[in-house]
């Protein structure tokens, strides 16, 4: 992979409310210079949830006040190094994308199909934002400039099989 430049990193959802922006602004913080970074959906749900924005505030201490859910499409025709999906419908509807990426998934549990209180709402998006954490840390922490493009893909992949305790 190339040397001295920042990698392009797109994460992918169906609804880029949740387990996407959560992906986008974790790696933001933890590798920012060696990344920049983009969420977008496939059927955006036009807001970032609300759990999603103070998960990231309180738990991991990231600002996540300019988040937007966006359509994929905006940003179709644009080169990424990496593609990674965090659930099923996008890995399964994944359009291609120029630049011919690295394509990985790393599915998570949905933390907008748990009903509960508030607290219980904050304790499953807190699980899924620790287990996508752990993954982008994993990830930015490859040694990107030794390693070939068949081991980036065999090491991404094995980080999307990296399971936290359960969610539900």
């Amino acid at each position: 992979m190339k040397q001295g430049k920042r990698y392009t990193i797109l994460f992918l959802c169906e609804g880029n409310s949740a387990r996407s922006i959560f992906a986008e602004y974790l790696t933001r913080k933890i590798a920012p210079d060696e990344f920049e970074v983009f969420s977008a959906g496939s059927n955006p749900r036009g807001e970032v949830h609300p759990m999603t924005k103070r998960v990231l505030e309180e738990v991991h201490q990231v600002d996540a006040s300019e988040a937007r859910s966006k359509s994929w499409n905006e940003l179709q025709g644009r080169d990424f190094d990496f593609v990674i999906t965090v659930c099923d419908h996008s890995r399964n509807n994944c359009p291609t994308w120029s630049g011919d990426p690295v394509v990985l998934h790393w599915g998570s549990a949905d933390p907008l199909a748990v009903t509960g209180d508030e607290q219980e709402l904050f304790r499953v998006f807190k699980a899924v934002s620790i287990e996508i954490r752990r993954r982008v840390e994993l990830f930015t922490s490859l040694p990107f400039d030794k390693l070939d493009r068949l081991r980036l893909e065999l090491a991404g992949a094995e980080i999307g099989q990296e399971n936290a305790e359960c969610v539900a």
